[in-house]
């Protein structure tokens, strides 16, 4: 997928890749050329990633390609053993949920999952969670405080699920009680928002001792789209809605509503997804680390005061 202001990096990347075809069918040595495209390429991505508005800024968070929960929990969690169902309703395929080791720390995994093709988006329901998957979450935030398990998530949902099927069985109260569940455990819990943080569906697994987000990530409490409709009767005007909701990483950094932005390599997630992967790791480990010697009651009262003083 190209986004619309990729379209001559787009290009680049295409000579580049016809060049290396022809180098090697013909064995021809145009290897200063590659070399001059690239250094090139290397430009455009650097003057066009430095600029992106909050408008692009969305687009890149909603690339297909970029490394979904499913990728990052095949990257770097061991043993990953899943655990499902909400033991009341059902099983809620938007939440992946289970119990694996982070460089060999034993961590209780949640995370929205939207699904990479067809029949996986249509299968996690493009990560918009139903009261269900809310209640599974809590579940396993009590089993993780029984045993002392730190517990990571990723966010990326453009929201919880809006159908009438999920308004009956108590969306809203589903997400409050897993916000209260947050608040209530004794273990760190770190939050990673990995691409798209859509309002409550995003925050009722994102009430964390540590939030994290990617250079490129969003987090809002509503899309621009929907905001869009409200005030102004029509989505065309998206574009502005994002540009007030300061919804970017830096917007929020600076606003103490995150704790760390996750630099991401030049051209995004998308394009270098192992390296983006490894540095997601690196964040994570280092932030579980940092409650090591704090007690549980500390922990809890940590995550409390950092969300009270948001509030002031």
């Amino acid at each position: 997928m190209i986004l619309d202001f990729e379209k001559d990096i787009a290009e680049l990347e295409g000579k580049i890749q016809e060049l290396k075809l022809l180098s090697g069918e013909n064995k021809v040595d145009i290897g200063s050329e590659i070399e001059k495209l690239n250094t090139k390429l290397h430009k455009h991505l650097k003057s066009t990633y430095d600029k992106l508005t909050p408008d692009q800024k969305v687009k890149v968070a909603r690339h297909p390609d970029r490394p979904h929960t499913k990728d990052y929990i095949e990257a770097f969690v061991e043993d990953f053993m899943p655990i499902a169902g909400d033991r009341l309703f059902a099983e809620d395929e938007a939440i992946i949920s289970g119990i694996g080791r982070i460089e060999g720390r034993t961590c209780m995994i949640l995370g929205q999952e939207r699904g990479s093709d067809t029949e996986s988006r249509m299968k996690h329901n493009f990560g918009m969670a139903s009261p269900e998957g809310y209640r599974k979450a809590q579940r396993l935030m009590k089993l993780a405080d029984r045993y002392n398990i730190p517990i990571v998530t990723f966010v990326d949902t453009a929201g919880a699920y809006p159908g009438l099927g999920a308004e009956e069985r108590g969306q809203a109260e589903a997400i409050a009680k897993s916000m209260e569940v947050s608040f209530d455990v004794k273990v760190p819990i770190i939050a990673v928002v990995i691409g798209e943080g859509g309002s409550g569906g995003a925050i009722a697994i994102a009430t964390a001792n540590k939030i994290l987000m990617l250079e490129n990530a969003v987090y809002s409490v509503i899309s621009p789209e929907g905001c869009a409709s409200i005030l102004w009767r029509s989505a065309k005007f998206a574009k502005d809605a994002a540009n007030a909701l300061k919804i970017t990483a830096q917007d929020l950094e600076e606003l103490g509503l995150i704790d760390e932005i996750i630099p991401e390599p030049l051209g995004g997630a998308h394009r270098f997804r192992e390296e983006m992967m490894a540095l997601v790791k690196k964040s994570v480990v280092a932030s579980i680390k940092e409650f090591d010697r704090m007690s549980g009651d500390k922990i809890c009262n940590h995550r409390r005061d950092k969300f009270l003083e948001m509030t002031r």
